[in-house]
């Protein structure tokens, strides 16, 4: 037990924020605060770079990462965050694989990434377990971050929101006993006059499957415009500042989906060129 004095000098290191991405300045602005150790839910309807968006960050936030999917093939994984470093579409970089000289030259720009990628399906507990374990003996650590995409791909969870619940408690488990922050990607409804009114607004909190987006410390819920690429983001909740649980304010940055990458939504896309082909 703690008393109030050690219990904030014990936690407020480990409570720090997460490094700041400068592409995703507009949500600082908007008042989002995602911090070490949290639970952090990112949540969309079908098809809005969910995954995307949880490359982009993690990838450039440079922590230590542990990526867990049953949601994108290895290669899609892969290729994303070589995407994300030359600033070349995934059809580049799979015509470049098939030449030496440009296929080294990939693997050379992502050697430097933090990340560890695996590949269940569906996600398993003991294969988490597993990977952590690995991790541990390999670097002494846990990683910084685990992202697990997503909640209905946690072995049991397909369709039982018993088994999703129980799940989100494991979660948050694990981002205790851990210290790592733990992102996982989530679905909001496809059906209701919300979701065929109004496609590209962020669903609102209780749009979210199964009410889920209450238990983490800070969920973000996400929504593409396709005609403009715009990628609106709202924060339905969060413990400790800004939120608006009916997603009615939010954010908007531009999606790059070719690129995987996002930025402002107003200005001009300078990928990084690392290779000439």
């Amino acid at each position: 037990m703690l008393n109030a004095q050690r219990a904030l000098t014990r936690n407020v290191q480990g409570n720090a924020e997460l490094p700041r991405v400068p592409e995703l300045e507009p949500l600082y602005q908007h008042g989002a605060r995602p911090r070490r150790g949290e639970v952090i839910m990112v949540a969309g309807r079908s098809g809005t770079q969910k995954s995307g968006f949880a490359l982009f960050w993690t990838a450039m936030m440079g922590l230590p990462t542990l990526y867990m999917s049953a949601d994108m093939s290895g290669f899609t994984a892969s290729a994303r965050l070589a995407s994300i470093v030359t600033g070349h579409t995934t059809e580049q970089i799979e015509r470049g694989m098939s030449d030496a000289a440009a296929r080294q030259m990939y693997l050379d720009a992502i050697a430097p990434m933090k990340f560890q990628l695996c590949f269940d399906s569906p996600i398993r507990w003991t294969g988490l377990a597993q990977e952590l374990d690995a991790y541990v003996e390999l670097w002494d650590s846990y990683p910084a971050i685990v992202v697990l995409d997503n909640l209905m791909d946690i072995e049991g969870c397909e369709s039982s929101y018993e088994a999703q619940m129980a799940a989100m408690a494991e979660v948050t488990d694990l981002a205790r006993e851990t210290g790592s922050t733990i992102l996982i990607l989530h679905h909001a409804t496809d059906k209701g006059w919300e979701a065929k009114s109004s496609p590209w607004t962020p669903p609102s909190r209780d749009q979210v499957k199964g009410g889920l987006s209450e238990k983490p410390e800070l969920s973000l819920s996400v929504a593409l415009d396709p005609t403009s690429y715009a990628y609106n983001i709202a924060i339905i909740k969060q413990r400790m500042g800004r939120s608006d649980p009916s997603a009615q304010q939010f954010c908007t940055l531009r999606a790059y989906p070719e690129h995987t990458r996002f930025g402002p939504y107003k200005g001009t896309f300078n990928p990084p060129g690392v290779i000439d082909l």
